[in-house]
């Protein structure tokens, strides 16, 4: 038998418990969404800078930077097309080249703009040309 001060929660009152933890839950959410996206930045950062390590380190061995033709998986696999490098001592890097964080491929250019040898670029997370936010151009000399 039941004394009163043994009740339970009433349907209702779980009901608005349920609510108020969905509410805080759906918060959490959208800000982790936000750190997500800025992850998502850094992390395309980090490996255009791999990239320019790694092309420098091929730049010593074979005396020239990869043509645009060649691309960057010159720098895991050694180049077949001409001007094919005569010392080149690959890999460069100690995985396939990655797509960027968004699922799209880097872009590489070789001569660059502005005189510089190569430049490498990911489109951001819409994966398209310009745009702001998430969406803006991650460029290597930038």
């Amino acid at each position: 038998m039941k004394k009163k001060n043994e009740e339970g929660f009433t349907f209702i009152e779980t009901i608005i418990v349920i609510a108020i933890t969905l509410i805080f839950s759906a918060g959490v959410g959208f800000s982790a969404a936000k750190y997500i996206d800025q992850a998502k930045v850094a992390s395309c950062k980090n490996q255009i800078s791999t990239f320019k390590l790694s092309l420098q380190s091929y730049y010593i061995d074979c005396g020239l930077y990869p043509t645009q033709v060649q691309g960057l998986i010159a720098l895991w696999e050694k180049p077949l097309f001409s001007p094919v490098p005569e010392f080149w001592n690959g890999p460069y890097l100690d995985r396939e080249i990655p797509k960027d964080p968004w699922g799209n491929s880097y872009i590489y250019k070789s001569p660059g703009e502005k005189g510089l040898p190569f430049i490498i670029y990911s489109y951001g997370a819409d994966g398209k040309e310009t745009g702001d936010g998430f969406n803006a151009d991650i460029i290597s000399w930038k």
